[in-house]
């Protein structure tokens, strides 16, 4: 009966062994996409950070020129509790009649969160921003500044090598004025 157990505890520590170096392996695989690409989440990261830099340094230049390619056509749009719809809806009915009541528009204390999980990465913005809206002598409107505090949510999905923004939330607090 010695001998059983003997033989018992042997075989056991060797599974445990064999179990534990098969496993060794897989903790490869881990960094890998389908087993072919190895993903550099930093590079990845930048590349994001880049597009979201990109949209948001053309809100400062009072413009959408070149915005249109770092969303997909059906990527939804929220904007402080609304539905805004697709991209294009969102310049044609929102943004693209406000831009051109501003005189200017800057971000400040800007930081981002970026996680990347391939094919999606997502974002959150958070920023001070700053819009002079023109005055209209004309029509007895003077000049004005709204400070506001800014929170934004985005996924982006990675398209034939490039990151597009499927999914876009916005929202702010006005500072006291």
């Amino acid at each position: 009966m010695n001998n059983f157990k003997a033989i018992c505890t042997v075989f056991i520590i060797s599974l445990t062994v064999l179990s534990c170096y098969e496993k060794t392996p897989q903790l490869a695989q881990e960094t890998t996409i389908s087993n072919e690409e190895v993903v550099d989440t930093s590079k990845e990261k930048e590349a994001v950070v880049t597009v979201m830099k990109s949209y948001k340094d053309a809100i400062q230049n009072l413009t959408t020129e070149g915005t249109f390619e770092l969303f997909t056509t059906d990527a939804n749009i929220f904007e402080q509790g609304k539905v805004e719809g697709s991209y294009k809806e969102y310049i044609d009915g929102h943004l693209g009649p406000e831009l051109g009541h501003f005189k200017s528009f800057t971000f400040s204390d800007y930081a981002i969160d970026t996680t990347v999980n391939m094919p999606y990465a997502y974002t959150t913005e958070n920023y001070l921003y700053t819009i002079v809206l023109k005055g209209d002598e004309a029509k007895g409107i003077k000049e004005r500044t709204i400070e506001s505090k800014g929170v934004a949510t985005s996924i982006l999905e990675k398209i034939e090598g490039e990151w597009k923004i499927i999914h876009s939330h916005t929202s702010f607090k006005k500072l006291n004025q």
